[in-house]
């Protein structure tokens, strides 16, 4: 089994599916970088499907808010799709998922620690489930979408805001009598840096948490630290 049989054979493994169409999944984990310093007119980047699977990913979300939350009028459904739909909560079901582990990346973007850049992970969360619609329909990739992001659009119900930094701060004032606080280092070229942030609430230190801003990396660790302490929306009341 050759290195890239073995990439494609441990994500069907994570997606519980088998492709027809290997190609598809191929083309699905290669970023441009990749696709770059290999040079080989056989690859093509994920970025069409990427596409392909946003449509996917927000149609499958439509569908569930739909079904499952009858009592929510259509401007409430909108503002939690978008916040289901972002790139952070896609970042986060394929970090849950461990896709990064097996995206097909540059050796230059590997070391600037493109594994773990939010845009990175969404975009090949994205660009899997649309070949997962290409291989198996429709059905095969809702699945998958709402496998992964269920959970993370429960959060977003519950908390009732995806401001994870504004939620962190009025809960640990509440609850402690603390401001959380935050620490931040950097990595990487100035033009592509990717930023590492931590957050300490009381002797409880959350992170790091990667982000290609400092917002970013600060929301994604006041998530952590919400989820890992246990409070929700009701402690904002």
């Amino acid at each position: 089994m050759t290195e890239i049989e073995h990439v494609l054979k441990a994500v069907e493994d994570l997606i519980g599916y088998t492709f027809t169409d290997r190609s598809l999944l191929a083309q699905s984990l290669s970023h441009r970088s990749y696709v770059n310093e290999n040079g080989r007119p056989s690859i093509e980047s994920n970025e069409r499907l990427e596409f392909l699977g946003d449509s996917v990913i927000e149609l499958a979300i439509t569908r569930v808010l739909f079904e499952d939350f009858l009592d929510y009028p259509e401007g409430e459904l909108t503002k939690i799709r978008s916040a289901v739909v972002r790139a952070a909560a896609l970042a986060e079901a394929a970090e849950r998922l461990g896709l990064g582990d097996y995206i097909l990346i540059g050796k230059g973007e590997e070391s600037s620690g493109g594994r773990k850049r939010q845009s990175i992970l969404a975009d090949t969360f994205e660009a899997v489930v649309g070949a997962l619609y290409l291989d198996g329909g429709f059905d095969v990739s809702c699945g998958m979408v709402i496998s992964c992001l269920t959970p993370i659009l429960r959060d977003i119900v519950e908390w009732g805001s995806s401001d994870f930094k504004s939620d962190l701060q009025v809960f640990s004032v509440k609850r402690m009598g603390l401001m959380p606080r935050y620490g931040m280092k950097e990595k990487g070229p100035d033009h592509f840096k990717t930023f590492y942030a931590t957050v300490q609430v009381g002797d409880r230190k959350f992170g790091p948490v990667a982000g290609a801003s400092k917002k970013e990396a600060e929301q994604g660790a006041a998530r952590v630290a919400i989820i890992k302490l246990g409070w929700s929306s009701g402690g904002k009341h």
